[in-house]
């Protein structure tokens, strides 16, 4: 089971609970600290699922936290991955996890160097994405 969860039966199916559900603004405060607010779009997500079904919520985002704070790799060079990977996606979630790279140290030339690996994998549409991005990040 792992990390002293229990199983719980909830509708014919099994839920593992390694605590009790985050609060609002637990979940807030995550993104706070890492971008330094909390999206818009992730705001109304996180509202919405804290009303309907908090459990699932809190797992799905103690999975984002652990998967984007691992003891191998320190947090500039996490988000710019996340930059980057969001980018070849086209996400417009690539600018928050720009803001986050950097809050965490990230140069211009080190997003834009994340950039180019990503138009190698995407093509221009990545690319043209970060420009904009960085364009707005880094005024003249």
């Amino acid at each position: 089971m792992g990390r002293g969860g229990e199983n719980l039966r909830c509708q014919g199916r099994v839920k593992r609970m390694t605590k009790k559900p985050a609060s609002l603004d637990e979940l807030k405060s995550r993104y706070d600290s890492m971008i330094g607010f909390t999206p818009p779009k992730i705001a109304k997500r996180l509202e919405l699922g804290m009303r309907v079904d908090p459990d699932l919520v809190t797992a799905l985002e103690d999975w984002r936290i652990a998967a984007l704070t691992p003891d191998a790799l320190d947090q500039k060079t996490v988000q710019l991955m996340a930059f980057a990977i969001l980018l070849v996606q086209t996400s417009e979630a690539a600018a928050n996890h720009a803001k986050a790279a950097i809050k965490a140290g990230a140069t211009l030339e080190e997003l834009h160097a994340a950039a180019g690996i990503a138009a190698l994998f995407r093509g221009v549409a990545a690319f043209n994405m970060a420009g904009e991005i960085l364009a707005g990040l880094f005024p003249e």
